[in-house]
Order: C-alpha cells, then sequence, then structure tokens
C-alpha cells in the first residue's frame, strides 16, 4: 500500500522551502541541535517522520531524522501536524508563549467511558443472592466473567488507571495555566470518565497552538 504522504513529498518539499525557519525550529527542538544553523531543507517527508538536512556554522552539514508520533493518517493530517508541531518548537524554544486553556470544554466521546464507569461498579458490588429482577443482568454477566476475583480485579485496574490519568490531567492543567477551579474541574471529571477528558484539553490546546501560528505567518 502506498504512502499518502510519501506520494505528495515532492511539493511538501518545496511549500517548506518558503518556511527556513519553521524547519530551523524543527531541527533545533525535535533534533536537540545546540549549534548555530545556518540553513536547513526538508529533504524527505512520509507518514511517519521527515528528514531535515541542516547546513551547521562551520559549512558542515547534519541529517535529522523527526518522527511523527502518531503516524500521520492521511495527506490532510500534514498541515495541522507540522503546524502543531511548530508551536510545540517555538514554545519549547521561547519564541512562542505556551497556550492557556482558560475555558472548560465537554468531552465528545465521553459516552465511550460513561457505560464501563457505570457496569463495573454494577457489576463489583450488586447484591449476589438478590432475587429482584433489576439485578438479572448483573447476575448474568457476572457468571460470564467468572465470580468475584476478575470483578475486583478489573475493578481496581480501572481506579487506578483514573487515578493516573487524574495526575497525567493536573500536570496538563499547570502546563497550560487553568487556574485552580477550572483545573479542579478537570481533574474531577478525569476521575470519573478517564481519557476522554484529558485528550479533549490537548484537542483544544492544538487549536489553540494551529491558530497563534496561523496568526503569526
Amino acid at each position: 500500500m502506498s504512502d499518502p504522504v510519501a506520494e505528495k513529498s515532492g511539493f511538501l518539499r518545496l511549500y517548506m522551502s518558503g518556511h527556513p525557519d519553521t524547519l530551523v525550529a524543527y531541527s533545533k527542538w525535535y533534533g536537540k541541535v545546540t549549534e548555530s544553523i545556518t540553513s536547513a531543507e526538508l529533504t524527505s517527508i512520509d507518514s511517519r517522520s521527515m528528514t531535515l538536512t541542516c547546513s551547521m556554522k562551520g559549512k558542515t552539514v547534519r541529517v535529522i531524522n523527526v518522527r511523527f508520533d502518531p503516524p500521520l493518517a492521511s495527506y490532510q493530517d500534514v498541515k495541522p501536524r507540522l503546524l502543531e508541531m511548530k508551536a510545540i518548537a517555538q514554545e519549547g524554544l521561547g519564541m512562542l508563549k505556551t497556550p492557556e486553556l482558560k475555558s472548560f470544554y465537554f468531552p465528545r466521546p465521553i459516552l465511550k467511558t460513561l457505560a464501563p464507569f457505570v457496569i463495573i461498579p454494577y457489576l463489583t458490588f450488586f447484591p449476589r443472592y438478590s432475587s429482584s429482577p433489576i439485578f438479572e443482568p448483573g447476575r448474568l454477566l457476572f457468571s460470564f466473567v467468572g465470580g468475584d476475583l476478575p470483578m475486583m480485579v478489573l475493578f481496581n485496574f480501572a481506579n487506578v488507571t483514573h487515578i493516573a490519568e487524574c495526575f497525567y490531567t493536573f500536570h496538563l492543567c499547570r502546563k497550560y495555566r487553568t487556574g485552580f477551579f477550572l483545573g479542579s474541574a478537570y481533574v474531577f471529571l478525569t476521575l470519573l470518565f478517564g481519557f476522554p477528558v484529558w485528550k479533549e484539553m490537548q484537542r483544544q490546546v492544538q487549536m489553540m497552538r494551529i491558530e497563534s501560528v496561523m496568526k503569526v505567518e
């Protein structure tokens, strides 16, 4: 199967040749180059990485491979990803301010984690010997998973995962300076619903980064 980004690498190389400052920022930040760079050129790009060739002060040449994490899913992903990477590089190099997240955005795919959040405690704590029909689905699912031990392991694993995600959300709140009350809301929702909360934070920050870069350009 052909690589949709590599197929248009010639155009991308030509386009990026008009943005030498961006290529230097990529080289310095992602390539961890501390020496002086006189120029940088995009020599190849595909869905997994791009290769930059840098001319260094002193007439030496350095080749840098920058991996895309995650890989680009399509050609349409190239522009937003490169703009986001430019903003991250400029933030890291002190050329651009880190975005401030000042509004609350409710996660779009939160229903994906709402069902497990309800089902796992239900299966773990419902009264095993109740004859009430409301617990009949619980008895059927409980017999399917194989008893108390698997459910307690799953319940504790979910709790530990959500707590770890809360720490990550707290890190993002500090990084993007949400303030105490907004940050508390994000952390609390992460405890309840998990990864959709911090994924939405990252999506909003990506949009702000792209917007800030577009304004500069």
